[in-house]
């Protein structure tokens, strides 16, 4: 999918948000949901996505929508480090599909990195265990201020 087009409000994370398909929440506000990537690149892998714009990628998006996703990304990236102790952090974002965005719907990727292990390709690993999943979850929303 091009840069350009209409939101589909029945993708992956529209569906997410409405309760349709299961995810394993980090955290949720009036404006912003975090959950955790089925297909992780590394260990506490999560995403951060808009409830409060239909945009399908970071040029479509308002300005103010924005301003307020990109604080919940920093305030899940925070999270992340105090749970999991990572080395480092990874904050990626893609728009359209040639740059590797696979859910046309505004998100941001919060990799923890943990030093030299190789960081797999975007989508290429196969599907992490829920559970443990759910307990990634559950172990950063604690660390969530």
């Amino acid at each position: 999918m091009s840069l350009d087009g209409e939101y589909d409000p029945d993708n992956l994370f529209a569906r997410i948000l409405r309760g349709e398909l299961p995810c394993a929440k980090v955290y949720e506000d009036a404006d912003v949901f975090a959950f955790m990537d089925i297909f992780p690149q590394s260990r506490g892998h999560l995403l951060v996505i808009s409830k409060a714009s239909h945009a399908r990628n970071l040029l479509d998006v308002e300005p103010a929508a924005l301003a307020t996703l990109i604080a919940g990304v920093q305030r899940l990236a925070r999270a992340a480090r105090a749970a999991l102790k990572p080395d480092g952090l990874m904050v990626s974002q893609f728009n359209g599909a040639p740059a590797g965005q696979t859910v046309f719907h505004l998100h941001f990727h919060i990799i923890p990195r943990y030093g030299h292990e190789p960081l797999p390709g975007h989508a290429e690993g196969g599907p992490a265990n829920a559970d443990e999943l759910a307990a990634l979850a559950k172990t950063i929303a604690a660390e969530v201020s």
